[in-house]
C-alpha cells in the first residue's frame, strides 16, 4: 500500500477527515483540517512522505488515542501558529514555568472546501496575549494548492533527469475583525520534516544566528559569509533564528532516506521593514527574525527537525488590521549527485559540495557554538 494510502486509511477510520489535492505531474498532497496543516507531500512514484508525520498516525487505534489526547495533538506536516510565542503561549507571562500551546490555534477548528483547484481553510478564533491581558479576535485563512517544479524552465543536465518532485503553494491570511489590538501578531508557519538532516539558510551577508533555546556544538554550526549551516539531530530541543535583513527568503533540509537523498525548500518574502514579532522567551531587545529552524529529539513530543518562517505582524504599532502571506514548498529526491547540483541551483554551491558528505572534513571557515543564554 502507498504510503499516502496507509497515512490517509489511518486517519479516516481514527474519525478525522482528508483533502487530496493531485498536481500536474502526478504528485500528491494530503491536507488534514485538524489543525488545518499539510500532512503530506508524496511523489508520483509512490514513495514515502516527505514530511515528518506523527508515527501515531501509521495506524487507525494509536492515531485515534493520540486525537483523543489532553495533550497538544502534534500530528505532524506544515501548520500555523502566531507569534509572539513569549506572549501568546506562556499563562503566566512573564514567567515562563507553565507552556501551553492555544487550543483555540491549534488544532482550532478550521472549516475546509475546495475552490479552483485548490483547498481552502479558514477558521474564526479568539487569543489571549498575556503580556497586556488582551483577547484578539481574528481570522485566519489558507489556501493550498500544488506547486509547479521551479527548475521547469531551466536547461535539464542529464545529471539531474529522473529526480522525483513534489510540491505546493500556501497563501494565507490574517485579518483583525474588529479592526485593531494593542498586541502585534504575526503569522508563524512551521514546517516538520524527518530528522537528522541539515539545515542551509543562504543569508546576505555574515549573519550570527539568535539562539532561542538549547546549545548548539561548534561541530553542527557553521557560519560564514553568505551561509548558515546546521546539523540537526543532538538530543533534546534546540532553536536558532536569523533577522529578516540578512535572510535571501529561502531555506533549504537536506537529509537521507534510504539510498537516495532528499531536499526540501521553503520560498517566502521576508520585509525587513516589517515588524517581526516574536523573541526569545525574556529578551523582547532580540526580535526581527524572519527565519527560525529547530531540532526536536524528545520522547514525548517526537523526532523531527523544523524549517519555520514568520511573515511581518498585524496590530499594535504597525496600524494593520491585516495582511497576506505567501511561500512555496519545493521536494526533490535523488542521488547524491543530482540532489547536490538541484541544491547548486536552487539554494548554493556550498550547500551542494558539503551537505551531502557526512563524516568528511568540512572546509575551512570558522565554526560557532551557542549555548543557552548567549547574546546574538
Amino acid at each position: 500500500m502507498h504510503g499516502l494510502d496507509r497515512l490517509t486509511e489511518a486517519i479516516t477510520k481514527a474519525g478525522k477527515p482528508v483533502h487530496i489535492l493531485n498536481g500536474s505531474g502526478g504528485e500528491r498532497i494530503l491536507v488534514l483540517p485538524h489543525g488545518g496543516r499539510v500532512l503530506g507531500l508524496f511523489a508520483a512514484d509512490g514513495g514515502g512522505n516527505f514530511l515528518w508525520a506523527h508515527p501515531a498516525l501509521k495506524a487507525a487505534g494509536s492515531a485515534r488515542a493520540l486525537f483523543a489526547s489532553d495533550e497538544w495533538c502534534n500530528t505532524g506536516g506544515d501548520r500555523t501558529w502566531l507569534a509572539p510565542e513569549a506572549e501568546l503561549f506562556f499563562p503566566e507571562f512573564p514567567e515562563r514555568t507553565v507552556y501551553r500551546q492555544p487550543r483555540e490555534l491549534d488544532a482550532g477548528t478550521y472549516r475546509c472546501g475546495r475552490h479552483d483547484g485548490a483547498i481552502r481553510l479558514c477558521q474564526d478564533l479568539a487569543v489571549v496575549a498575556y503580556r497586556r491581558k488582551e483577547r484578539i479576535p481574528l481570522r485566519i485563512t489558507k489556501e493550498i494548492r500544488p506547486a509547479e517544479n521551479p527548475l521547469r524552465f531551466e536547461p535539464a543536465p542529464a545529471s539531474i533527469r529522473g529526480v522525483t518532485f513534489a510540491g505546493y503553494v500556501l497563501r494565507s491570511k490574517l485579518e483583525l475583525p474588529a479592526g485593531a489590538s494593542r498586541t502585534a501578531v504575526g503569522l508563524w508557519h512551521l514546517l516538520q520534516l524527518p530528522p537528522g538532516g541539515e539545515m542551509i539558510i543562504p543569508t546576505y551577508s555574515r549573519a550570527k544566528p539568535t539562539l532561542y533555546f538549547g546549545r548548539i556544538s561548534r561541530k553542527d554550526l557553521s557560519v560564514r559569509a553568505g551561509l548558515i549551516r546546521y546539523r540537526m539531530g543532538s538530543p533534546g530541543a534546540h532553536k536558532i533564528g536569523v533577522r529578516a535583513a540578512a535572510t535571501t527568503g529561502r531555506v533549504g533540509y537536506v537529509c537521507r532516506s534510504d539510498r537516495r537523498w532528499r531536499l526540501v525548500i521553503r520560498q517566502f518574502t521576508a520585509d525587513p521593514g516589517g515588524l517581526y514579532a516574536d523573541y526569545p522567551p525574556g529578551k523582547p531587545e532580540e526580535g526581527g527574525c524572519a527565519v527560525q529552524v529547530c531540532s526536536v529529539c524528545d520522547p514525548r513530543l517526537g523526532r523531527f527537525s523544523e524549517l519555520e518562517y514568520h511573515a511581518p505582524a498585524i496590530g499594535g504599532p504597525t496600524g494593520l488590521a491585516g495582511c497576506r502571506d505567501a511561500s512555496q514548498v519545493w521536494a526533490f529526491e535523488g542521488s547524491a549527485r543530482q540532489i547536490r547540483a538541484i541544491a547548486a541551483a536552487l539554494v548554493g554551491a556550498e550547500f551542494g559540495e558539503d551537505a551531502l558528505r557526512r563524516g568528511r572534513k568540512a572546509r575551512p571557515g570558522r565554526r560557532q557554538g551557542l549555548r543557552k543564554g548567549m547574546a546574538s
